[in-house]
């Protein structure tokens, strides 16, 4: 096998918020990307509005940095070695973008907070790297926090890469023990921009002022590309993008062969089927840019212009010798939520040119699946609604989420778990959960978990204050927890999960203990009503604002459905009592997020989703059909348990 040694491909892997991004920023910052007079801004790679709301990378991205340091040379590469970097998502809802990143490289550098050690996250994109045989580089991030306990914190993760080759053997995947525990350790700070292969004391900052010890340990771990020489052409697409003046772009792993721009190649499709098309253009990404090149090799990471139609896992080939590499495989969905058209009585009247129509849904979920392969999209008995499937809750609400910004009203149905028939027995997916929590919060988030079916597996102390839980727990259990584990823990409590396959179902879970207070009529919300009514419960909606019959505008503070009137008006009288001007106060309303809308509704609501407005409703809107309805699902349940 030839290698092309003048290239390096990573990936960069962490839970959430271990500082991946941020390092990503600082390795371009040194690697003078950026001119002295531009501003740089924080995060630059979370290039979406979305990801830098939430603080989290959602989108596997790519970029390339030069390095023209001491190694360069010494590896027989003066004039430079491009480092091919790939900045994945630490989430495990976003798992199917981990994956097709980690099919692009020949190694990973795993980041792991130096304080909070392995997460669930961590155990998943490590077991991912693990399965595909890739090199593993150790990045211990954060060591300058005063609560940093850097040694072990290496030791956790020697004995979960350890832990995690064993099951992977297992599974009939051989690996090289010996280089797993040779596994090179580099200690960073990622936001001063410093590493060191030296282990700092704990707070302390690495010796050295730059990352080149970083930079050394991937030119020197990381393999370089291998390619047949001779061989025909092989390109991996991995990712989907898109320019305003190319159209589809779909972004390659090239593996044998050579890619020329203007020459015809044979795309072979996921149905095996070859298709002819000629490359428009071909560009290499330098930094945060992309440039136009003639051709691109072995090992090269390219975007490719020319088929309107290109698919994630697909492959480019020589026409006259196809080979096609095997497709991406991603872990199967675990939630679903049906996505329907919004068929509220303020349908369409809170603005122009919203897109309404089953269509215009349909054609949007249909282009969600052509970049992300971690969903299904499965028709329903309805014709304007369809059931969507992903690896989470979060992953699914971020999807609805871009669709209102897109200008788009649909309604979002509440989570549900994708069960399995396994030997005649439904089974329902698990979930890993590891909880950090103060010390005198133990005790209630432990009560939490077991209303949710949750099963402790462990407890750690690490005399801090803090306590770490971890539990197996059904993942309907989870829906809905994290805002109760806020308001349990007062805002400290951290939470993270990651899927423990399937187990037989765990019987009925009772989330919510309270009752929604539900309009009877349509019209608008008065100051009045809502004065009478507010010993009853919080409310959802503003004063003035409009409200329709079945609409969710509070939540109750006893568990029963309460039919309210908050439209009442106050009725003039020539006669005044000496306290008729008091004024009142009002509660504020509760501004809910798509999220938590999502945690709050109960089976039988959804939520309204509008560019200007987030509503829960009844799914059956009148309330005398949905009394109807509510009495034939006890019929049915009496009729079940009487078998």
């Amino acid at each position: 096998m030839a290698v092309r040694g003048d290239i390096r491909n990573v990936a960069i892997v962490a839970h959430v918020d271990h500082g991946k991004t941020t390092l990503v920023n600082a390795m371009l910052q040194q690697s003078h990307v950026f001119n002295e007079r531009e501003e740089v801004p924080d995060r630059v790679m979370d290039s979406n509005d979305l990801e830098r709301e939430k603080g989290i990378t959602i989108l596997a991205k790519n970029t390339a940095v030069e390095y023209t340091g001491p190694l360069a040379a010494k590896y027989g590469h003066p004039e430079g070695i491009t480092l091919n970097i790939i900045d994945t998502p630490g989430h495990a809802d976003f798992g199917g973008e981990v994956e097709r990143g980690i099919s692009m490289v020949d190694g990973v550098v795993l980041l792991v907070d130096a304080s909070e050690g392995p997460l669930p996250q961590t155990r998943f994109v490590l077991r991912k790297a693990l399965e595909a045989k890739l090199p593993v580089i150790l990045c211990v991030n954060k060591v300058d926090r005063p609560d940093a306990r850097i040694e072990e914190v290496v030791g956790e993760t020697s004995d979960l890469l350890l832990g995690l080759a064993d099951d992977v053997q297992h599974e009939g995947i051989d690996l090289d023990l010996d280089q797993l525990l040779e596994m090179p350790v580099i200690y960073c700070a990622a936001k001063a921009g410093y590493a060191s292969a030296n282990q700092p004391e704990n707070g302390g900052l690495p010796d050295n002022d730059n990352l080149e010890p970083l930079f050394e340990a991937i030119i020197s771990n990381i393999p370089a590309p291998e390619y047949e020489e001779g061989a025909p052409l092989q390109a991996h697409v991995a990712n989907i993008d898109s320019s305003d003046f190319l159209g589809r772009l779909g972004l390659v792993r090239i593996y044998n062969g050579t890619l020329e721009k203007g020459k015809t190649y044979g795309l072979s499709r996921v149905d095996g089927s070859i298709e002819n098309f000629r490359v428009a253009e071909l560009l290499r990404t330098q930094g945060l840019e992309r440039q136009p090149v003639e051709s691109a090799g072995p090992g090269d990471i390219v975007a490719v212009a020319g088929v309107n139609d290109i698919m994630i896992g697909e492959t480019i080939v020589d026409p006259n010798d196809p080979k096609p590499l095997p497709l991406i495989h991603v872990d199967d969905p675990a939630i679903s939520m049906t996505f329907g058209v919004n068929d509220s009585p303020l349908a369409g009247t809170e603005g122009k040119d919203h897109k309404l129509t089953a269509r215009m849904i349909k054609d949007r979920l249909d282009r969600e699946l052509i970049g992300n392969v971690s969903i299904k999209v499965l028709p329903t008995d309805r014709p304007d609604a369809w059931e969507v499937q992903g690896r989470g809750e979060l992953a699914l609400a971020v999807l609805a989420e871009q669709m209102r910004r897109e200008g788009y009203e649909l309604t979002v149905g509440r989570p549900q778990v994708v069960t399995k028939k396994i030997d005649g027995v439904v089974n329902e997916p698990m979930e890993n959960t590891t909880i950090d929590v103060p010390e005198e919060y133990m005790g209630t988030v432990t009560q939490l978990m077991a209303d949710r079916k949750g099963r402790m597996d462990g407890m750690t102390n690490h005399g801090s204050g803090w306590v770490r839980l971890q539990f197996t727990v059904p993942s309907r259990g989870l829906i809905g927890f994290r805002t109760a584990l806020l308001s349990a823990t007062r805002g400290t409590g951290i939470s993270s999960s990651i899927s423990a396959g399937y187990a037989p179902w765990a019987g009925q879970i009772t989330i919510r203990q309270n009752g929604s207070m539900v309009s009877d009529r349509q019209g608008v919300a008065t100051p009045y009503a809502m004065q009478r009514l507010q010993a009853r419960g919080n409310f959802f909606v503003e004063p003035q604002s409009p409200v329709y019959e079945g609409q969710v505008v509070g939540v109750n503070n006893k568990p029963d459905e309460l039919d309210v009137n908050i439209t009442l008006a106050k009725h003039m009288t020539n006669m005044r009592s000496s306290t008729a001007d008091v004024l009142e106060t009002l509660t504020p309303p509760i501004k809910m997020s798509l999220e938590e809308s999502l945690d709050f509704a109960n089976e039988d609501e959804c939520v309204e989703v509008t560019p200007e407005s987030i509503r829960v409703r009844k799914i059956i809107l009148g309330r005398e059909d949905w009394y109807k309805w509510r009495a034939k699902q006890r019929r049915q349940n009496a009729a079940q348990q009487g078998k």
